[in-house]
């Protein structure tokens, strides 16, 4: 192989990781069905899947909502380019030592702050706001984050069930896959969650 051919065969690959590397947050296109079983299969709901980008350690998506742990900086480079819109972070401003408002929203992006650090700050006025964020599908591509995914999975347990029309026990496995572990802020959604039923319940009456 001439030298000319081996550098034109390098930089055809290097352009084809590119584009894999800043396409990796579009939301993941439908696969036409080749018969009748797969159409009726692709009529079902939507479901979580895990997704890679960059150096995101924990990532998964659905529906145009990419639910992860802390992205790096560039991460949110590909976002951009990936057609990410708007960006929910979940962590408090002391646990970030650079800015991320500043560059989520340099790139263009939306980016809106609901901080919680423990149990005893996750309120309602957090598991509202996050609902209503999560449930606007004019603001997605979405990404949520906040530094493991434990506390995303703590407010996704809560807008699946309320929002998604989940049982609690299927929005409980989903809610785990994208990182909830404490079981401490799994108790705070499942009162939340129970207390809303219950007013609803009785609006209906």
């Amino acid at each position: 192989m001439s030298r000319f051919s081996f550098a034109f065969l390098r930089l055809v690959v290097l352009v084809a990781a590119a584009a894999v590397v800043t396409t990796a947050w579009a939301v993941p296109p439908k696969k036409e069905a080749a018969t009748l079983a797969e159409a009726k299969a692709g009529d079902e709901e939507e479901k979580l899947e895990p997704y890679q980008c960059g150096k995101v350690q924990r990532l998964h998506t659905l529906g145009g909502v990419f639910l992860a742990s802390q992205p790096e900086k560039e991460d949110f480079t590909h976002a951009k380019e990936g057609g990410i819109k708007f960006v929910l972070n979940l962590r408090e401003k002391d646990e970030m030592d650079w800015d991320e408002a500043e560059l989520v929203e340099s790139l263009g992006m939306e980016y809106v702050n609901v901080p919680f650090k423990s149990p005893k700050t996750l309120t309602d006025e957090v598991f509202a706001e996050t609902r209503k964020l999560l449930s606007n599908e004019k603001k997605r591509p979405l990404l949520v984050h906040c530094a493991s995914a434990n506390r995303v999975g703590a407010v996704w347990l809560a807008h699946r069930v309320l929002d998604g029309g989940k049982s609690y026990d299927e929005a409980l496995k989903e809610a785990k896959t994208v990182g909830l572990k404490l079981p401490a802020y799994e108790e705070r959604a499942k009162d939340y969650i129970a207390r809303m039923q219950k007013k609803s319940a009785a609006q209906k009456k």
